[in-house]
Parts: C-alpha cells; structure tokens; sequence
C-alpha cells in the first residue's frame, strides 16, 4: 500500500471545515482542472481524470468533527481509500488528507506523483476556500 498525504491548517472552526467536506458536491472545487465530468451528491461523486481513468466514489463514513472516509462505488483501476482527518488546536482546525493507493511497481511508477500532487492540491484548494 502506498500513501500519499498533505496537511494545512485553517483558522476556522472545525464544525465548518468538517461540514464543507462531509458534502462530495463541495469537493468539485477542491480537484484540479484536468477532472472532468463531475456529477456528485452528498454522498457520490462520478467523474473523468483527463486522458485516464473514470472513477465513482462514495462517503463510506463520517465521524462528526473527526474523520471522513471516501472509496470506490465502482471498480477503481487500483483499489484506495482516501481520508480527511480533522482537529482543533486552539483557534484553527487541522487537517490531514490521506490518500492509501494499493500500487503495483509499475502503477506506482506512474500514479505516485500525480497522486501526491492531487493531495496537495485538495488541501491547498482548501485552504483557499475557507481562509
């Protein structure tokens, strides 16, 4: 398993950080610009990696506050399991973003930058967002 994460932190109460994320249709503003095709609901998301793959995934849980847990509603190329996991300190919530890919050499190869990168962008977007 091969995993991939980014963290920010952002002065914001945590119960706002936590709602932006529990809703997939907010997570459109957080991918790039080569995801195409978004169509999304609270708890789904369907759309195309330019040039890639088509992916669905799904709000598999949410621990209020805590921790979203997002994964595949359909047969990803690779199976994984993307995570927001959220805390207070103070007077700014901390977020780290996981993303656990099950690569095999010659996918993590390929996939490993671009899904470092996808996790910095989704927490850098983020922070936009909600600074």
């Amino acid at each position: 398993m091969s995993t991939f994460t980014s963290s920010t932190s952002i002065n914001r109460p945590i119960h706002e950080v936590y709602a932006f994320l529990a809703d997939f249709n907010n997570h459109q503003k957080l991918m790039p610009d080569n995801i195409q095709e978004w169509i999304s609901t609270a708890d789904e998301a369907h759309f195309s990696i330019q040039n890639m793959a088509k992916l669905s995934l799904k709000i598999e849980s949410r621990m209020p506050d805590q921790e979203i847990i997002i994964v595949p509603a359909a047969k990803p190329p690779f199976d994984l399991k993307l995570k927001w996991s959220l805390s207070f300190d103070n007077d700014h919530t901390d977020i780290l973003f996981t993303i656990d890919a099950d690569l095999n050499m010659m996918m993590k190869m390929l996939a490993s930058a671009p899904l470092q990168k996808l996790a910095d962008h989704e927490t850098n977007s983020l922070t936009e967002i909600l600074s």
